[in-house]
């Protein structure tokens, strides 16, 4: 099968309107002056358009379609071409001095995933890095970071690059963009997680579009990218708009116990934190009200206390009796394992075998 792949038109050059204007007063033996003449111009303006140190005015380009029969449209036009590719090549220059600052992100990787493209010239790296996160300068993203930084909630001890944190985020934000989501309803979402639950004994290409389509009907865009270079997340929460709220999971840890529990963690941040937050989670032992109650949130749902206490109380954790108590449950066992493993009740070697492993697929619709 032939592949077929669709580029981005964008030339290096363009051809000055003034260059082509002489051409065309050469095809139609047309001197300058008596262009000039004829269009009302003086001779010193006709030169200076053809060098490009003068624009084609809109009534220039319908005084230049009177008299050498070329449409005003295609003036317009090519005047239009011509100054916004000196724009550019003048920004790129000024841009090409912030190359230290493309340096502190992961470039590499952004291009490995197709989101910008590889380039010679280091003022296009600088430039696709503003486009990428939807800014008009490096001092606008320096701004607007830091307005984002203010609302993160994370751990004291924080390990990620604050550049490669902002542009893990960014990818959700632009892969949120593509999920139709109902506005958010409370409510709704707990239904949801209700639903969700059912769903951790299937098998990823089972649970992870159920997953997508029920978190969307309530208001809830959820996203898997994987980690950048210089993150360690594995998950982080925060709302989009008045009405949207993004979940974005990197399956750091590849197991089901983790993976589950840091969905049902990011969740209760929705249900429980503010709208101004962006919740960015280590996974670091730390001492914060709102990452507790996330965690007991997630805890809760997915073992209910009083059931937990009750197994608890057997002292059996056999491969058969782990089995049949998230049989019971209605849950995957690799997530009785993890808890019992967490609470230090088993060892971390122990029963292992009944974790199930996930791959990450990125996907954004």
């Amino acid at each position: 099968m032939v592949e077929m792949r669709l580029y981005e038109y964008d030339p290096d050059y363009v051809v000055a309107p003034g260059e082509i204007l002489e051409e065309t007063l050469g095809v139609r033996n047309i001197k300058k002056v008596d262009l000039a003449q004829r269009c009302g111009l003086s001779p010193k303006t006709v030169s200076q358009i053809i060098s490009g140190k003068a624009p084609i005015t809109p009534e220039t380009a319908i005084q230049l379609e009177r008299v050498v029969g070329v449409s005003a449209n295609i003036w317009n036009n090519l005047e239009a071409n011509y100054r916004l590719f000196r724009a550019k090549q003048s920004l790129r220059q000024e841009l090409s001095k912030y190359v230290g600052w493309t340096r502190k992100f992961p470039v590499m990787e952004l291009i490995y995933r197709g989101l910008i493209r590889d380039k010679d010239n280091p003022g296009e790296i600088v430039e696709q890095l503003i486009d990428f996160f939807g800014v008009g300068s490096v001092q606008a993203w320096e701004e607007k970071f830091g307005q984002l930084q203010v609302s993160f909630r994370c751990s004291p001890a924080f390990q990620s690059s604050r550049e490669s944190v902002a542009t893990w985020l960014r990818i959700g934000e632009l892969c949120s963009e593509k999920v139709s989501c109902n506005p958010y309803n409370k409510t709704q979402f707990i239904k949801a997680l209700s639903n969700i639950r059912t769903l951790t004994p299937e098998q990823p290409e089972v649970f992870e579009p159920r997953m997508r389509e029920i978190c969307a009907d309530a208001g809830v865009a959820l996203a898997f990218v994987g980690e950048l270079p210089g993150t360690h997340l594995s998950g982080a929460t925060r709302w989009v708009g008045k009405a949207k709220a993004l979940i974005m999971l990197s399956l750091r840890h590849k197991s089901d116990d983790h993976f589950w529990f840091s969905f049902f963690h990011e969740a209760g941040h929705i249900l429980f934190g503010g709208k101004k937050s962006v919740f960015l989670d280590e996974m670091n032992a730390w001492i914060d009200p709102e990452e507790e109650k996330a965690n007991r949130f997630a805890s809760d749902i997915l073992i209910p206390r009083q059931a937990y206490t009750a197994f608890l109380d057997k002292e059996i954790y056999t491969y058969s009796s782990v089995q049949s108590f998230a049989q019971t449950l209605g849950i995957a066992p690799g997530i009785v394992v993890g808890r019992l493993q967490h609470d230090g009740v088993i060892s971390w070697q122990s029963l292992n075998s009944l974790k199930r492993k996930f791959e990450l697929i990125e996907a954004c619709d």
